[in-house]
């Protein structure tokens, strides 16, 4: 049985679909990232009637109604955002977000009696010249007067006939009744097969996530309080990147900011840190595992359209319940106390930049494991940090949520469920971080060059958990160097690049040759060779009780030397003892370090 209908749809209709709100476009749903330049090109391609792709649309399942009518949902976008979101701004005048959350407008210019009528991004050379319109729009404004327009611009332009003029004209608004075929997906058509004709259809493009299918579905819904939700997480999200949003609020949205959501987020207009900044990805992942103990999204899809999973039909009162068991995951999620007390618990963990953050998804289920300790009161509330700190570095220690990671959280939230966060870490602890684990496991994740690496991230977090201090330096700690100071190469990289042999970026950006240094003194050391720089070091400290310009004595230096995980044999070593000796050493340092900064969590 065939599953959808291919049909073709005027420019024109499907931009009254986006006007009346027939069609659910999220504003969050995907950020639009296309450049300036593909939405010329799109308005150029409808012109000149070349294809410009399918959109894919999809309606809500039918549900009964207390008043035993069937109701029929919204269209909801599934692909071709981008494009609908480029027709809104090109030729209906909206502003878009980029994804950074800025606002943008885009304007494409038209220069309609050159020989090859050519479209434009808006720039000032259009906006000074006679021959160019500098903005399609205000042909489809329903205040644009022709013949106005036809006036001004042929008194500019005495060369062009009124004729040529209103034909121009008419060949512009006629990208109005373009027609963009339109696959309309069947209604009963559960979101696995909706995401199978996604991915077959638009293979090149990028494939939605579940999350992409949950925001359209919360978009969609004005029974249950879906659209007002859409909102709150869309607010949210840019807040927390932008929080002068706050004040575009007040003039743009002032009753959403009176609202209990506008309320509950209020906070963020003077929130400046960045450790945490959700999407709507990481908002619908937490507050769906904390309420409703499942780690899937595509769970949440269904149940939002209110499918029974043990008959397996659909029902009214299961949207209803699951929208309004969402909600109150989503309060939780943007409560103020909740959420800062939660970002705290990483901060106090060592992890006080999102550069130290290399998994989003250990993240979200660290949150996760707060909001149950939190609520359930399992332990002491003095304890809670410590425990979701431990979490968090578990995960990343393990990249527990790297791979597959939903059917981990989807088991991890039914084991927390039975028998508490407390048995199931331990029991984690006992399975994952064996002796084994510390001792041969760990330094072998330390063998790469990747620098986001969630080791080297882990390391580094220990040593500001430790307050210790970077190398050569008996004031300036790693938390004081992390933001400003270089990464500095103990093998300097172009030293060891100068030898030929080693003149390779996967071996000389090895992690395990990393460590923070202030920057006059990484240039001081320049390109030296270890073991000429170290024994410097050592001399001077021995002479004048200080190393490159910082006080320090020579049982200070083995001291800095130990807490940077350096072997104090540095000092005989060249190029010839990289990789055979000083690597395997620091690593096995380095995993020490942080095998005994977990235990102390």
């Amino acid at each position: 049985m065939q599953k959808y209908e291919i049909n073709k749809y005027s420019v024109e209709t499907i931009l009254g679909w986006v006007k009346s709100g027939d069609v659910a476009i999220p504003e969050i749903q995907r950020p639009f990232v296309w450049e300036a330049t593909k939405v010329r090109d799109l308005i150029d391609s409808l012109y000149n009637g070349f294809p410009v792709g399918y959109l894919i649309v999809s309606r809500s399942h039918d549900m009964k109604l207390k008043d035993g009518t069937i109701s029929k949902g919204q269209r909801i976008l599934i692909d071709g955002q981008q494009r609908v979101t480029a027709l809104m701004a090109s030729i209906l005048g909206y502003t878009v977000l980029d994804d950074e959350y800025r606002e943008r407008t885009i304007k494409i210019a038209f220069d309609p009696f050159s020989h090859d009528e050519k479209f434009a991004v808006q720039d000032q050379s259009h906006i000074k010249s006679k021959k160019w319109i500098e903005d399609i729009s205000v042909f489809f404004d329903n205040d644009f007067n022709a013949f106005s327009f036809i006036k001004d611009y042929c008194m500019t332009n005495p060369e062009i006939g009124e004729n040529e003029c209103m034909n121009m004209i008419q060949s512009i608004k006629s990208i109005a009744n373009r027609e963009m075929g339109v696959i309309e997906l069947a209604s009963d058509m559960d979101i696995d097969t909706v995401t199978e004709v996604f991915i077959r259809i638009n293979s090149k493009g990028k494939v939605l996530s579940q999350a992409d299918f949950a925001m359209s579905k919360i978009a969609a819904d004005s029974k249950n309080g879906g659209n007002k939700l859409r909102k709150a997480i869309d607010y949210f999200c840019h807040m927390a990147v932008e929080p002068a949003f706050y004040s575009k609020l007040k003039d743009r949205d002032k009753a959403f900011l009176d609202s209990d959501f506008g309320k509950e987020m209020a906070w963020l207009k003077d929130d400046n840190s960045s450790i945490y900044d959700p999407t709507y990805e990481d908002m619908l992942r937490v507050s769906f595992i904390h309420m409703f103990s499942r780690g899937r999204l595509k769970d949440l899809v269904s149940l939002l359209s209110g499918r029974d999973f043990k008959t397996l039909d659909y029902k009214e009162e299961i949207a209803e319940d699951s929208f309004n068991k969402l909600t109150i995951g989503i309060q939780h999620f943007m409560k103020q106390y909740y959420f800062e007390q939660f970002v705290l618990a990483i901060k106090t963990a060592g992890f006080i930049s999102n550069k130290l953050i290399s998994s989003h998804n250990a993240l979200d289920f660290a949150y996760v494991v707060y909001l149950t300790l939190a609520i359930s009161g399992e332990v002491d509330k003095t304890e809670i940090k410590r425990y979701v700190g431990k979490w968090f570095v578990m995960s990343m220690l393990t990249g527990r949520y790297s791979s597959s990671p939903e059917t981990r959280m989807d088991l991890d939230i039914r084991n927390i469920n039975e028998k508490g966060v407390v048995a199931c870490l331990k029991e984690i602890e006992a399975a994952e971080l064996s002796d084994a684990f510390w001792t041969f496991g760990l330094p072998q994740r330390l063998t790469t060059p990747n620098s986001s690496s969630p080791a080297l991230s882990i390391y580094f977090a220990a040593q500001i958990f430790n307050s210790e201090h970077g190398l050569f330096s008996a004031a300036s700690t790693v938390r004081d160097l992390f933001d400003v100071s270089d990464i500095h190469h103990i093998f300097p990289k172009g030293y060891l690049k100068k030898v030929g042999a080693l003149d390779n970026r996967s071996i000389y950006n090895q992690v395990a040759n990393y460590v923070h240094l202030d920057t006059p003194t990484n240039i001081l050391i320049g390109d030296k060779a270890p073991n000429v720089y170290f024994k410097e070091a050592f001399e001077s400290a021995e002479k004048n009780g200080s190393v490159f310009n910082c006080p320090m004595t020579k049982d200070e230096l083995i001291e800095n030397l130990k807490i940077n995980c350096i072997p104090i044999e540095i000092i005989h070593w060249d190029h010839n003892d990289y990789l055979e000796k000083f690597l395997p050493q620091r690593r096995t340092m380095m995993a020490k370090k942080i095998e005994n900064y977990y235990k102390k969590l």
